[in-house]
């Protein structure tokens, strides 16, 4: 899917994409239902969401090492579109639906994919010029994590599609991060307003509270970096400037760049390897990614965050019109969307997913483009309907209590690729026809 005013896909290629959506999540499900009422068998009875087995640590910290697990770069294969099929509503007919192959030939089909995904990725980072929109395409599925840092920059707009401008714009960008910290953040409080001091002590007080289970992020350089970075950006931004919540959207940036010049786990990095120049890269390009990802999405953090008001309303008739069973018991417990979406969609899910998965969810978000906003209300829909049957026998405070701290601390990146699978059919069926989310 693509932000941008890429080439499209014709009829023909719109409706394989969609088919493969579908096969990947069928194989996925194997054989059940959705919630709700859509459906992808004939099955007229709605059944429980599938009891996932999550991978042992050893496989996590394996997928991680290997450029990303090839069983779920095939099974979201289907999920990478350019502008046309991501935008164009098709209904899966009949036989396409019942001709589904099973979830084994899939999954052997997906390990096949990988090497050639990976060879995608380098051809078209070797172009003299990079062609976004396929870029975009390639990395909604997932990007290896050593390709990631060089993607993002060119997927958010910061480093130029052109090979021979990027160290040119790079380097000019990067003085002048050090000049904006030098004349916002590296001065006396005496020169700084009253509002100024008491944002630079919220800031203070909520870079040890970032990624709190993560102990890289205790480290008091990290939290330092942090601080420069948000207030630097909170100060040249003053129509929003800081907002809580805005700490964890900088965090993946800052993994993904530092993986750059530290190796191996992220448990066994340490600040004391960098250069105060590495340092000041990194800084400088995780504020302007930062700057760049929060341009599309102005107003979910001005006054009273409305642009997030908006998605929670959304979100709320989204919900009604895929599960009813659910959003009825949502509605008589008295249970507003407000009191748990709010945060999904001002941190970007970041809290309720395992650290570990945030940098493969970002690579959807940044291949999104201006789309994303748009997008993450089928992914708040998906994943909140990954709990239908358990939340349906909940009272209001048990609800409540089970949505503040949702069971995924054992998912692994097969739980986020299910996901993103069924929020991409939900877009791709829904999108163009607003009528179906009416009120």
């Amino acid at each position: 899917m693509s932000g941008g005013n890429g080439g499209g896909g014709s009829p023909n290629n719109s409706e394989w994409r969609f088919n493969q959506t579908l096969r990947n999540v069928q194989g996925m499900l194997k054989g059940r239902s959705f919630p709700g009422k859509v459906m992808l068998t004939r099955r007229s009875d709605p059944l429980s969401p599938p009891e996932y087995s999550p991978r042992s640590e050893n496989d996590r910290y394996e997928y991680e090492q290997n450029e990303g697990s090839q069983e779920v770069e095939g099974q979201a294969s289907g999920n990478a579109t350019d502008n046309s099929s991501a935008k164009k509503p098709i209904s899966p007919s009949t036989s396409s639906v019942n001709s589904l192959p099973d979830a084994q030939g899939i999954v052997s089909g997906a390990r096949a994919t990988d090497s050639a995904r990976i060879t995608k990725f380098t051809a078209e980072l070797s172009r003299p010029a990079v062609i976004l929109d396929k870029l975009r395409e390639l990395s909604w599925s997932g990007v290896p994590p050593y390709m990631r840092p060089n993607i993002w920059r060119l997927l958010l707009g910061y480093a130029p599609p052109n090979a021979d401008r990027r160290e040119g714009v790079l380097t000019r960008k990067r003085l002048e991060y050090v000049e904006c910290v030098s004349q916002y953040y590296d001065i006396a409080d005496t020169e700084r307003s009253d509002e100024e001091i008491n944002m630079l002590r919220q800031i203070a007080v909520d870079c040890p509270r970032t990624v709190p289970d993560v102990t890289f992020f205790q480290d008091p350089q990290i939290q330092k970096s942090l601080e420069r970075i948000l207030y630097t950006w909170a100060i040249r931004h003053p129509a929003s400037g800081y907002v809580q919540g805005i700490n964890d959207l900088l965090t993946p940036f800052l993994i993904v760049f530092l993986s750059e010049h530290l190796e191996g786990n992220m448990d066994t990095w340490s600040m004391e390897k960098l250069s105060l120049q590495d340092v000041s890269n990194i800084e400088a390009d995780c504020y302007w990614c930062l700057s760049k990802f929060l341009d599309g999405m102005q107003d979910h953090y001005t006054f009273a965050q409305p642009g997030i008001q908006r998605l929670v309303f959304r979100l709320k008739e989204l919900v009604h019109r895929i599960d009813e069973p659910l959003s009825k018991h949502i509605e008589e417990q008295g249970l507003e969307f407000l009191q748990f979406a709010f945060r999904w969609f001002n941190c970007l899910l970041i809290r309720e997913v395992p650290f570990h998965l945030v940098t493969r969810l970002w690579d959807t978000y940044l291949a999104e483009g201006d789309y994303l906003p748009d997008f993450l209300v089928y992914i708040s829909a998906s994943f909140l309907l990954t709990w239908s049957d358990k939340l349906q026998k909940l009272d209001f405070q048990e609800m409540v209590m089970f949505l503040q701290h949702l069971p995924t601390r054992n998912w692994a990146h097969h739980e986020l690729e299910m996901v993103l699978s069924r929020a991409y059919m939900w877009h791709t069926m829904f999108k163009s026809s607003p009528s179906h989310l009416a009120s």
